[in-house]
């Protein structure tokens, strides 16, 4: 299903992302533009980062960039 129609985005690419450490809104923006143009996505796309187990800490805790693999989820889309 699309979380922003803007730039056809779906929920499993924002999933992609944050299993990938993005853990806001601003950082999938960051990843994939999804919420800005017109931003009437950025509430479900709050919603998905805010339910499940995301590994928001867990590449930062290990000396790892947090984002370092949403360039490489970008490519693979």
């Amino acid at each position: 299903m699309y979380v922003c129609s803007c730039f056809g985005v779906t929920e499993a690419q924002v999933q992609q992302h944050a299993d990938g450490g993005a853990c806001t809104p601003r950082q999938i923006a960051s990843a994939c533009k999804a919420g800005t143009d017109c931003g009437s996505c950025v509430r479900r796309i709050q919603a998905i980062l805010g339910r499940g187990a995301i590994p928001r800490r867990e590449a930062a805790d290990q000396g790892r960039p947090a984002l370092a693999e949403l360039a490489d989820l970008d490519e693979a889309a």
